[in-house]
């Protein structure tokens, strides 16, 4: 009876691996943070007053109510702005291809994410303790009594903050997601082209895109258009036939193989699909790449 039943592995979208180090500071006007760099996620939001977060070669206001990360490997300052800041940070391990998102990322929070936030905080303080104004400090200090699975909770609870946060950002109408350079790819964008390419040989689907990387159709195909200026699926059709090419002229197999090997449905629907896009057939690009 029981190998009557499926299972199904659930979607991870984002998967945090480990907790680094949690944080609540309550500094006072003349704080001030000269900065590191380290191979780790940090988000930083602003309960209360404005600081100045410094990150490479800039520095922004992050004030009241506002949320930013800093990702691996990213210098990163912080200070005092016209007030006495009180700041929540949390840096963590991800690896997650959804994590791009919050690469160049700042957002004021509303009310509903600010009650998605409130209970990771409130979790994060019964099980460490993260008050003490020490940013230097390099590890957590887990509390003698804490509640039943609370560091699971902590763990959950982050992710679940992000989930929420990345829907907030996938609704919007407007993309703001996009890169600050002219010419620079979306973040995204460049780990799905990454992706494409290394499956090129794969019967991949827009529906799989989604799955990987956590967002809906419409939103990954509107950023991909507007950053490539080609829906996904011609450009993987594009990568298949430039695939098919270099098997032409560098193996002996044939077009029905190639095609078997490319996942196209059968040799005439590969032989068309080549032809559309090359202006030849297989046949007489092999002759002419024969010569």
């Amino acid at each position: 009876m029981s190998d009557s039943y499926i299972p199904t592995r659930p979607v991870t979208v984002v998967n945090v691996s480990r907790i680094v180090t949690c944080h609540y500071h309550e500094f006072g006007a003349g704080f001030v943070f000269e900065g590191e760099r380290h191979n780790f996620w940090e988000m930083v939001y602003v309960d209360k007053g404005s600081v100045l977060i410094g990150r490479e070669d800039e520095e922004t206001v992050l004030s009241q109510g506002e949320l930013t990360f800093h990702p691996p490997n990213e210098f990163h300052a912080v200070k005092s702005h016209s007030s006495s800041p009180n700041f929540f940070v949390i840096s963590f391990e991800c690896s997650s291809p959804a994590m791009r998102y919050f690469e160049n990322f700042r957002r004021r929070l509303d009310k509903t994410l600010k009650s998605h936030l409130a209970p990771l905080m409130s979790e994060a303080e019964k099980n460490y303790r993260i008050k003490g104004n020490d940013p230097k400090k390099n590890r957590l200090e887990r509390r003698e009594s804490r509640p039943f699975g609370g560091e699971q909770l902590v763990k959950i609870g982050l992710e679940q903050f992000l989930i929420y946060l990345l829907r907030a950002e996938t609704d919007k109408e407007d993309i703001t997601l996009l890169p600050e350079k002219a010419g620079e790819k979306n973040p995204l964008i460049a780990a799905v082209l990454a992706f494409m390419g290394d499956r090129v040989e794969d019967n991949l689907r827009i529906s799989d895109l989604c799955y990987e990387f956590g967002c809906s159709r419409s939103f990954l195909t509107r950023l991909f258009q507007q950053d490539t200026g080609e829906s996904p699926a011609a450009h993987f059709t594009k990568l298949k036939i430039d695939r098919a090419k270099e098997l032409i002229r560098e193996t002996e197999l044939n077009f029905s193989q190639i095609s078997q090997r490319l996942s196209f449905e059968n040799p005439q629907y590969f032989s068309r699909v080549f032809r559309r896009l090359t202006g030849m057939t297989p046949t007489e690009f092999k002759n002419r790449a024969m010569i």
